[in-house]
Protein backbone atom coordinates (compact mmCIF):
# COMPACT_ATOMS: atom_id res chain seq x y z
CA UNK A 1 0.00 0.00 0.00
CA UNK A 2 2.86 2.32 0.35
CA UNK A 3 3.24 2.08 -2.87
CA UNK A 4 0.37 4.36 -3.61
CA UNK A 5 2.00 7.33 -1.73
CA UNK A 6 4.84 7.32 -4.58
CA UNK A 7 2.68 7.28 -7.04
CA UNK A 8 0.70 10.50 -5.76
CA UNK A 9 3.17 13.05 -7.95
CA UNK A 10 4.42 15.83 -5.31
CA UNK A 11 3.32 18.46 -7.42
CA UNK A 12 0.07 19.49 -9.38
CA UNK A 13 -0.36 23.09 -9.98
CA UNK A 14 -1.80 25.54 -13.08
CA UNK A 15 0.77 25.92 -15.50
CA UNK A 16 0.59 29.94 -15.72
CA UNK A 17 -0.84 32.52 -13.45
CA UNK A 18 -2.05 33.38 -9.63
CA UNK A 19 -4.17 30.70 -7.77
CA UNK A 20 -4.86 29.40 -4.73
CA UNK A 21 -3.24 26.02 -3.42
CA UNK A 22 -3.32 23.92 -0.51
CA UNK A 23 -0.55 21.50 1.55
CA UNK A 24 -2.29 18.35 1.87
CA UNK A 25 -0.80 15.41 4.22
CA UNK A 26 -1.61 12.38 2.59
CA UNK A 27 -0.98 8.92 4.61
CA UNK A 28 -1.93 4.92 3.96
CA UNK A 29 -5.37 4.36 5.91
CA UNK A 30 -4.63 3.17 8.94
CA UNK A 31 -0.48 3.10 8.55
CA UNK A 32 1.92 5.75 9.38
CA UNK A 33 3.85 6.11 5.94
CA UNK A 34 2.81 9.71 4.79
CA UNK A 35 3.84 12.82 2.36
CA UNK A 36 2.61 16.03 1.92
CA UNK A 37 1.55 17.21 -1.68
CA UNK A 38 0.99 20.43 -2.70
CA UNK A 39 -2.57 21.20 -5.35
CA UNK A 40 -3.67 24.66 -6.78
CA UNK A 41 -5.61 26.00 -9.59
CA UNK A 42 -6.78 28.79 -10.78
CA UNK A 43 -10.82 27.29 -11.11
CA UNK A 44 -10.90 26.98 -7.06
CA UNK A 45 -13.03 30.08 -6.19
CA UNK A 46 -11.87 28.78 -2.25
CA UNK A 47 -9.21 26.56 -1.25
CA UNK A 48 -12.09 23.94 0.21
CA UNK A 49 -12.65 23.44 -3.90
CA UNK A 50 -9.33 22.12 -4.42
CA UNK A 51 -9.62 19.89 -1.16
CA UNK A 52 -13.04 18.18 -2.64
CA UNK A 53 -11.16 17.61 -5.41
CA UNK A 54 -8.38 15.74 -3.95
CA UNK A 55 -10.21 13.92 -0.98
CA UNK A 56 -12.47 11.65 -2.92
CA UNK A 57 -9.19 10.74 -5.62
CA UNK A 58 -6.94 9.92 -2.66
CA UNK A 59 -9.45 8.17 -0.90
CA UNK A 60 -9.65 5.71 -4.33
CA UNK A 61 -6.03 5.19 -3.93
CA UNK A 62 -6.59 3.82 -0.11
CA UNK A 63 -5.13 7.00 1.54
CA UNK A 64 -6.47 9.81 3.87
CA UNK A 65 -6.31 13.42 3.56
CA UNK A 66 -5.70 15.82 5.89
CA UNK A 67 -5.09 19.96 4.74
CA UNK A 68 -2.54 21.58 6.21
CA UNK A 69 -2.98 24.71 5.28
CA UNK A 70 -3.21 27.01 2.34
CA UNK A 71 -2.35 30.17 0.49
CA UNK A 72 -1.85 31.08 -3.03
CA UNK A 73 0.94 31.21 -5.54
CA UNK A 74 1.98 32.91 -8.69
CA UNK A 75 3.23 30.96 -11.60
CA UNK A 76 5.73 33.00 -14.02
CA UNK A 77 6.57 30.17 -16.83
CA UNK A 78 7.85 32.70 -19.38
CA UNK A 79 10.46 33.78 -16.67
CA UNK A 80 10.41 30.79 -14.77
CA UNK A 81 9.48 31.89 -11.21
CA UNK A 82 7.55 31.07 -8.61
CA UNK A 83 6.12 32.78 -5.44
CA UNK A 84 4.01 31.58 -2.48
CA UNK A 85 2.35 33.76 0.05
CA UNK A 86 -0.78 34.66 1.95
CA UNK A 87 -3.15 32.32 3.61
CA UNK A 88 -6.14 30.26 3.46
CA UNK A 89 -9.20 31.73 5.13
CA UNK A 90 -10.82 28.25 6.04
CA UNK A 91 -7.50 26.17 6.34
CA UNK A 92 -4.85 28.94 7.99
CA UNK A 93 -1.35 29.30 6.22
CA UNK A 94 0.43 26.37 4.90
CA UNK A 95 3.86 26.02 5.88
CA UNK A 96 5.12 27.60 2.94
CA UNK A 97 8.54 26.41 3.71
CA UNK A 98 7.84 22.73 2.90
CA UNK A 99 5.64 24.17 -0.05
CA UNK A 100 8.47 25.41 -1.68
CA UNK A 101 11.17 22.52 -1.16
CA UNK A 102 8.39 20.45 -2.87
CA UNK A 103 8.05 23.15 -5.58
CA UNK A 104 11.74 23.12 -5.89
CA UNK A 105 11.65 19.30 -6.22
CA UNK A 106 9.71 19.49 -9.59
CA UNK A 107 10.13 23.10 -11.25
CA UNK A 108 14.59 22.83 -10.60
CA UNK A 109 15.27 25.62 -12.53
CA UNK A 110 12.69 28.43 -11.98
CA UNK A 111 13.35 30.80 -8.84
CA UNK A 112 11.11 30.16 -6.16
CA UNK A 113 10.39 32.85 -3.31
CA UNK A 114 8.08 33.08 -0.47
CA UNK A 115 6.23 35.72 1.38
Amino acid sequence: MADALSKVPDVDIDPEGQFKYILVNIKVKGGTEHKEIVRGTKTAEYHIHIFEKVNPAMEALGLECNCLGGGKIEHNNTVKKLRVFGESTGYGKADHAVTVEKLKSVFKDYEITME
